[in-house]
């Protein structure tokens, strides 16, 4: 299984790049939309200084009908609406792949984590490049489904330093401690948490292409 997150540049024309370009420190999360004939209907967050400002300039768009503010604070606005056109997403509809939400847009760009196989990774992005549209692999995390990324007794081990505090900054809890807790001497707690999240950090890609 492979679980992946991209940063794309949306279309420009559509409500969502205008809106959220014309208010780049704002951020837009897309909670759920499912299509409604020619129309989607979409629940979304705006999270802004003045969210108010940013939910008016949706409310009003030409493609924006029936908006229906469900809550709004002093940093934060939930709504409901119909949007005109589907460009938010109409890219992941078409392909094999069901969106994963929230969708978060920022100042045109919006990201998104996808679930698939690696055959249905390789065809989502064998069909991203052939749009021509600019994006960023931003992380990327593969996990061999024929093989447990860990073993019972390095999930055991993690879990423990996790739940005492090991892994904070600072610790809260020794090496010296933690082998008293697992029961075992330092020396093979620190190579069994070093072997786990060995693996761990081994699965784990950052790519900045």
């Amino acid at each position: 299984m492979i679980r992946a997150r991209f940063r794309m540049a949306l279309s420009e024309g559509i409500w969502v790049t205008e809106v959220s370009t014309s208010f780049p420190d704002a951020t837009l999360r897309l909670l759920t939309g499912v299509p409604k004939g020619d129309r989607a209907l979409e629940l979304g967050e705006v999270r802004a200084e003045d969210p108010e400002a940013v939910t008016d300039a949706i409310r009003t768009h030409p493609d924006i009908s029936g908006y229906d503010q469900l809550y709004v604070d002093d940093q934060r606005a939930i709504g409901q609406y119909e949007a005109d056109e589907k460009g938010l997403y109409e890219f992941l509809w078409a392909s094999s792949l069901p969106p994963e939400f929230p969708i978060v847009v920022e100042n045109g760009a919006m990201e998104f984590d996808l679930t698939a196989t690696r055959e249905q990774f390789e065809a989502f992005g064998a069909a991203l490049d052939d749009t021509g549209r600019q994006y960023e692999l931003l992380t990327l995390v593969h996990t061999d489904e024929q093989e447990s990324l860990l073993t019972d007794r390095q999930r055991k081990y993690l879990t423990v330093a996790h739940r005492r505090g090991y892994f904070d900054v600072p610790r809260e809890c020794t090496l010296a401690e933690l082998a008293d807790t697992l029961g075992v001497d330092k020396s093979s707690a620190s190579e069994t948490i070093r072997r786990g999240a060995g693996r761990i950090i081994g699965q784990f890609i950052v790519s900045h292409d």
